[in-house]
């Protein structure tokens, strides 16, 4: 029998401390087995098929358009089958796009009076899939071409961590908490940082941006509320992106009503059932408060879109579509058509955190691969739809 230290020999203080840095260093010696100080995350090559799809086009048209010479050859030819790299589709968006009679037509940016869209996913829920479905809209529309940011407002850094950067291994970069804190705040040009993915750019997180929520408490004041530091630090950055994404913490604190005030829509991520559905209906009360008091505070909150939206989608089980049923019922098109499966193919690609865009699809069941993509191909196109909706687009 293993013998326990009775917890009266240690105080509580040093007992969480050695608890921490011993699980710490595990999870450091772990990490750098898995990945190597010396090594970034890469994304997968596309097959020719992928990549006619993800520029909108026929196969045929790509082989016209490598025999015409309007797009270089890839990188990457085995056996006469050409693989694209995600910059290599990024590239001939590009060069399509200058020809074509239709502006936007392979790059679907805003231009003119288009206003950067900002869009904040929430919850004090934890596992409603906030950052699961964060990433996968991140990719999806950075494959489509879109310039997107991902700001992860979560000190836990659990987006930072997809998007390639570990906080538990080496990283002391800037961070957003460094763009939005109170004394001597550097630009947020200067804490956003280009990813491993094309078109995919992320202000990142680590523990340090829980001290947003003590600051907040002692130095807000009518001069610099709190709730004006994510946009003021938005406002910085505006011209170079058409999308941003914000991943929330799961709590309603400084950080999740800050977002709130800077967003120009708000997914509320849902799974169908009693608990998490109560859940929510107790964060959106005090969410509807706390809004009330900042609007009274002189903050304008202005949203083109509020929508629901069910995750972890079981279409075989009753009691789950019993309850979306409910909610549909209840708050009609407040809640997405779209829904977000919940999939083996999802959740072994989280855990070796990637979407299942960057999952080659010979590498699991294929009917298995194919409801989890088209599920969040879904839940992205009706997003996408939304915003060229607030972009005045038809």
């Amino acid at each position: 029998m293993i013998p326990v230290t009775p917890l009266a020999n240690e105080k509580p203080s040093a007992l969480a401390t050695d608890i921490s840095e011993r699980l710490n260093a595990a999870i450091r010696e772990h990490l750098l087995s898995a990945f190597a100080p010396d090594s970034t995350k890469t994304l997968r090559s596309f097959s020719a098929p992928e990549a006619a799809e993800l520029l909108g086009v026929s196969g045929q048209f790509m082989r016209k358009l490598h025999s015409e010479g309007t797009i270089p050859e890839p990188e990457d030819v085995r056996g006469g089958r050409r693989f694209y790299t995600a910059q290599e589709v990024w590239d001939a968006r590009e060069i399509l796009e200058k020809s074509s009679r239709k502006k936007g037509r392979y790059l679907p940016r805003r231009s003119g009076d288009e206003k950067l869209q900002v869009w904040q996913l929430m919850n004090f829920k934890g596992g409603s899939s906030k950052s699961t479905t964060s990433i996968h809209l991140a990719h999806y529309f950075a494959l489509r071409g879109y310039r997107v940011l991902v700001v992860d407002l979560d000190p836990q850094g659990s987006l930072t961590s997809m998007c390639g950067i570990s906080p538990e291994i080496e990283f002391d970069g800037l961070t957003v908490y460094d763009a939005i804190r109170y004394d001597d705040p550097v630009s947020m040009a200067d804490v956003v940082v280009p990813t491993y993915f094309p078109g995919l750019s992320i202000a990142p997180s680590r523990l340090m941006l829980s001290e947003f929520e003590t600051e907040s408490a002692v130095h807000s004041n009518p001069d610099q509320p709190f709730f004006t530091r994510i946009r003021n630090a938005l406002s910085q950055v505006e011209g170079d992106f058409d999308l941003v994404l914000m991943d929330s913490p799961p709590q309603l604190g400084f950080l999740t009503i800050a977002g709130m005030a800077a967003a120009s829509s708000l997914i509320v991520p849902l799974t169908p059932s009693m608990l998490d559905v109560s859940s929510t209906a107790q964060f959106l009360e005090l969410a509807g408060a706390y809004m009330g008091v900042i609007e009274d505070a002189g903050a304008t909150l202005q949203y083109d879109h509020f929508k629901f939206l069910i995750t972890r989608d079981e279409p075989t089980d009753v009691p789950s579509q019993q309850l979306t049923s409910f909610m549909r019922a209840l708050f009609q098109d407040r809640v997405m058509s779209a829904t977000a499966l919940k999939s083996t193919a999802i959740s072994d690609a989280t855990m070796l955190k990637q979407s299942i865009y960057e999952v080659v699809r010979s590498e699991m069941t294929r009917a298995t691969y194919d409801r989890a993509k088209g599920s969040m191909d879904a839940v992205g196109h009706e997003v996408e739809v939304m915003i060229h909706q607030s972009w005045g687009r038809k």
